[in-house]
């Protein structure tokens, strides 16, 4: 059919943030899976073009097809080169030109979620209509220090204004996250409210959530779940944060959406959107970025290549790194060093009923670590060394069957291996000695995993939106010695889920329950003197929540949640030593599942100057499994048995940022959250103390040679924890002054970025109450982190 013969309607936009946006997502995705064979046809048994065949309704026969085109500028009329503009349901973008033009087309009429971004400027989301004509939209940017996404996808599973979701979410955008230049993922969202990073070092960490970590915040990659051991504090998500978009945050339980896991919150990982050509055209773009940082000699570098012709689009990326052992203001910590090469690459087909999209990612890495005993005696390099591959292969479909009626599936295989090389060996059953071999493997563990989504999103008009949905996960658990942790395992489980949301004027419910199975059957293990047996769990979740929207600046929400979590292999076998924290932990194989109830409330504020939010919670967890020290040793470590109880978590997160002038913005942020044994009144274990952030940002600023510039400094204010359970070690308050310098110049039509950005800037001495190393190690000193990069990457 023709599509560029229609005449064109004209929007001309400000940029207003739109007061509700609930339109269903459509980027569907399959992972396959080498154990779970049957997901690897589905990808083609769901296929547009399978379906369309199926069952050719008289809509899909006679479909027109549109597009929506546009030029974006700054304030003052001048063309954004640059820009991304992307039509979120579809995961089509494309890539204005000099002018600021940019092309979007070949997709069915309906209603779309628009969004533009761009470096240094103000993000801007429209909800477009598009009928039988083509639609033209120009779009003016603000400028802007700190980008703020105004859409999400986690909290529903479908695009939705963030001041629309009662769930309580962060977004953190590529600018965000991309100055450090870390490899961990962890160091990049601990800057968000109520989000905190337990680390090893500079190069491992866990995201933690309103107090909780590892196995109970789950970590997703565009929505679909990543595994690894959650036992060791060396093990954080394998994703290189340098390859995201933008990554977004729920704080709170979320298992009506994503099952087990979700039960402290969700860490959402999300990548561009594949280019397109509207007009069949042929291009390609390239993006080259080199780093360095004084503090570990770190050295590291990415590069990007994309492009695009008529329905096809790809991406390759990749990350590579190599540092030297930390620096801290009383030495170096020795054996922190690390190298890691990271890739990531897609390729999409788009037509007129949706989009498949393939991804392989790939993340391995070498990291050094320092047993909390320190080196033993003779040995140079000073502690194990961890080495992490993981692997990952993801089919995304998606079927538009209608205007309201959108199929989405997904699959994903992931292969994510864990080794130690140490000196350390393991007695075996009955023995008490055993021999030690230098730099030999102290243990191996691999996961392979296959999980499969098929979801139905669907809108009656604009006031009523949902998403139903099954998921499926089977996995495989192998491990090797000398040192035997825990035994092999299968791992099956599955889940059934609705979630509804429905606009009534200023005043929006949702409302979803799901159902989940899990099965547990692990090998039996003579080295862990463990008989072969089999462990079920069944759970039902549910969440209720409302927003109202008071004033077209101001949201008032409350939500309703629960969320659970099954024991994971360690929690019930686990038989071996942790050395990392210098300690010999058992399992407790009649663990019960951990429940939780979670009340939020909170304000929000968005207006084109001033933009806060304000939540308070309580979360209750039924059967929370914890750690304790016991009076024993074994092999000259003190035992620890995993055992049970009930828990109280409350706090509240603040944040604010208000555009005092153009130029010039304030900023500031606090939370805290005080985590209590219901059954003896004494305090959690490893809760984060209070944290206090301000800046203040100038951008905008024009340099004669550089195009624009900006300037930040922040002070991380870290107060003393007072409320120690038994076990913890306290660790004093501290406060960190960061800088930040960066400016831009295009060259022959190419943008250039160049950034300083300076951490801890007094080289203040400090220890991380959250940190594995601060009891016998200082945090990192000063460290100048000098980035350099072309293009728009």
């Amino acid at each position: 059919m023709q599509r560029m013969g229609h005449p064109r309607r004209i929007i001309q936009t400000d940029n207003r943030p739109p007061r509700f946006i609930a339109i269903p997502r459509t980027s569907m995705r399959l992972r396959m899976h080498a154990i779970a064979a049957a997901s690897l046809a589905l990808p083609l048994y769901a296929s547009p073009a399978t379906l369309h065949a199926a069952a050719p309704s008289r809509e899909s026969m006679h479909r027109v097809l549109v597009g929506v085109s546009g030029r974006i500028t700054n304030r003052a009329g001048q063309p954004v080169g640059d820009a991304t503009v992307s039509v979120t349901e579809l995961g089509r973008s494309s890539t204005t030109g000099a002018d600021g033009r940019y092309q979007l087309g070949n997709f069915p009429t309906g209603r779309y979620s628009l969004a533009v971004r761009r470096v240094g400027y103000v993000s801007v989301l429209r909800v477009v209509d598009v009928t039988i004509t083509d639609l033209d939209v120009d779009i003016a940017l603000d400028a802007g220090a700190i980008r703020i996404e105004p859409v999400n996808v986690t909290s529903t599973r479908m695009p939705i204004a963030v001041n629309a979701s009662p769930l309580a979410t962060s977004i953190l955008t590529g600018e965000q996250v991309h100055p450090e230049g870390g490899i961990s993922l962890a160091h990049s969202v601990a800057q968000l409210a109520g989000v905190r990073n337990v680390s090893t070092g500079q190069q491992v960490g866990k995201p933690m959530i309103r107090g909780l970590f590892g196995p109970r915040v789950l970590v997703l990659t565009d929505g679909s779940r990543l595994e690894d051991y959650s036992w060791s504090n060396e093990d954080g998500p394998s994703l290189d944060a340098r390859l995201a978009q933008r990554v977004e945050v729920i704080r709170g339980p979320a298992s009506v959406l994503y099952g087990s896991e979700a039960l402290g919150g969700v860490v959402n990982v999300i990548p561009a959107e594949l280019p397109s050509s509207a007009d069949g055209s042929k291009f390609h773009r390239t993006g080259l970025e080199a780093y360095g940082g004084s503090n570990n000699t770190e050295l590291g570098t990415a590069g990007m290549i994309e492009g695009a012709q008529g329905r096809y689009g790809f991406r390759a990326t990749a990350t590579g790194r190599f540092a030297l052992d930390v620096q801290t203001p009383k030495g170096k910590l020795q054996n922190s060093s690390f190298w890691a090469f990271n890739s990531e690459s897609a390729f999409g087909i788009n037509n007129s009923h949706g989009s498949t999209v393939i991804r392989g990612a790939h993340y391995g890495g070498e990291f050094h670590l320092l047993e909390s005993r320190g080196p033993e005696a003779g040995d140079s390099t000073g502690g194990p060394v961890r080495q992490t591959l993981d692997d990952r292969l993801q089919v995304t479909n998606n079927y538009v069957v209608s205007s309201g009626l959108r199929f989405e599936t997904k699959a994903q295989y992931q292969r994510h291996a864990l080794t130690e090389v140490s000196d350390d060996c393991q007695p075996a059953p009955g023995q008490t000695t055993c021999a030690k071999v230098k730099d030999q493997q102290a243990f191996g563990l691999v996961l392979n995993t296959g999980t499969v989504d098929l979801l139905a999103h669907h809108s009656a008009g604009d006031h009523v939106t949902g998403t139903v949905g099954i998921s499926g996960m089977y996995q495989l658990s192998g491990t090797s010695g000398p040192i035997f942790l825990v035994p092999g395992a299968t791992t099956s489980a599955g889940g059934i889920f609705a979630f509804e949301q429905v606009a009534l004027g200023f005043v929006s419910f949702v409302g979803g329950a799901r159902a989940d199975a899990r099965r547990l059957s692990p090998d039996a293990s003579p080295a862990l003197a463990l008989a072969a047996n089999t462990r079920s769990w069944s759970n039902a979740s549910g969440d209720v929540g409302i927003v109202i929207h008071a004033l077209p600046e101001l949201s008032l929400v409350a939500n309703f949640g629960t969320g659970w979590r099954a024991p994971t292999l360690f929690d019930l076998y686990t038989n071996g030593p942790n050395a990392g924290d210098a300690r010999y932990e058992i399992g407790n194989p009649a663990l019960r599942a951990e429940r939780d109830h979670n009340v939020d409330g909170g304000v929000h504020w968005a207006s084109n100057r001033i933009r806060g939010d304000a939540t308070v919670f309580h979360n209750s967890v039924s059967d929370f499994i914890y750690t304790a020290p016991t009076p024993y040793t074994i092999s000259g470590l003190r035992v620890f048995r995993h055992q049970q109880t009930d828990a109280r978590l409350t706090g509240a997160e603040f944040s604010a940022s208000v555009d005092v002038a153009d130029p010039f913005t304030v900023r500031a942020s606090h939370d805290f959250v005080n985590g209590t044994d219901a059954v003896t009144g004494v305090a959690l274990p490893f809760m984060p103390p209070p944290r206090t952030i301000i800046g203040a940002d100038l951008h905008g600023a024009s340099l004669g040679w550089a195009t624009r510039a900006s300037a930040s400094a922040e002070l991380e204010i870290n107060a003393t924890q007072t409320r120690l359970a038994p076990s913890d070690v306290a660790s004093n308050g501290y406060t960190l002054l960061n800088l930040n310098f960066s400016m831009e110049r295009v060259v022959r039509a190419r943008p250039i970025r160049f950034g300083v950005d300076v951490r801890n800037a007094t080289n203040t001495s400090y220890t991380d109450f959250l940190s594995r190393y601060k009891n016998f190690a200082y945090g990192p000193g000063v460290n100048l982190i000098f980035k350099a990069t072309a293009g728009e990457f």
